[in-house]
């Protein structure tokens, strides 16, 4: 299978063009660009991209389509019903399978970083968007967002359950696998009992909340899981916490 991979450099947001090898039919995950690496990698290879799949809605992982459609203008464009932006031409619901040149990608949905949110599934490489990162996960603060109950359930009960070996390609920077991130990412690892929560006060979006984890962001930066003092979770960007 051929992946290639385009990262902006502002939002390091990731654009992937996917086959079953050359000369094929393929399709892109997202359009947060740049596009010329991937209409270069697509000339290499021979392939002709027939989809757009969207993970979700924000304007970093879309803010490319339209050039994506002028090399492309007979590709289909498909995003859950809640996610669809100006260029989808069809819905991608929950459970849903389109066969694209030989391969066969299931969009599973994962809401918390947004109602929509899907991951794509295909030939043991899931690309999960912006619901789990190498050693982090998604907030649930954007635009859209659910909850902290559902994108803990959407990694631990539907990504993670996936087998060991199962390449993860997150909307942003590095790529992981589910036993990596079973072992290694903290958020995950809290979930599983294997570390303890932290305890230490802190100051969140400006209000008092007890910081359970800082942890990693993908930017090099740090994402926080604060506990407010209604008992409810929240994960917000390390930016809005004073410790």
């Amino acid at each position: 299978m051929i992946v290639e991979r385009s990262m902006s450099d502002g939002w390091l947001t990731n654009t992937y063009l996917v086959a079953a090898g050359p000369n094929t039919d393929a399709f892109l995950v997202d359009a947060g660009g740049p596009m010329e690496p991937l209409f270069a990698k697509a000339d290499e290879h021979g392939l002709n991209v027939t989809h757009i799949l969207l993970t979700h809605h924000h304007g970093d992982h879309i803010v490319d389509l339209g050039q994506a459609l002028e090399r492309w203008p007979d590709a289909t464009v498909l995003a859950h019903p809640e996610e669809r932006v100006p260029g989808t031409t069809g819905d991608l619901n929950p459970g849903d399978e389109v066969e694209i040149g030989g391969l066969t990608v299931k969009a599973l949905h994962t809401p918390g970083h947004t109602s929509g949110m899907l991951n794509l599934l295909v030939d043991g490489q899931l690309f999960t968007g912006d619901t789990l990162f190498k050693r982090s996960v998604g907030g649930v603060r954007a635009p859209g967002s659910t909850s902290f109950e559902d994108i803990k359930d959407s990694i631990m009960n539907v990504i993670l359950t996936l087998p060991s070996e199962t390449v993860l390609r997150p909307g942003h920077t590095d790529p992981s696998t589910v036993a990596d991130e079973l072992e290694h990412n903290p958020f995950v690892r809290i979930w599983r009992g294997l570390d303890p929560e932290g305890s230490e006060s802190c100051t969140a979006l400006g209000e008092p909340a007890t910081l359970v984890l800082w942890g990693p962001d993908y930017d090099g930066g740090h994402k926080a899981w604060v506990r407010w003092p209604d008992g409810r979770d929240d994960i917000v960007p390390g930016s809005k916490v004073e410790r």
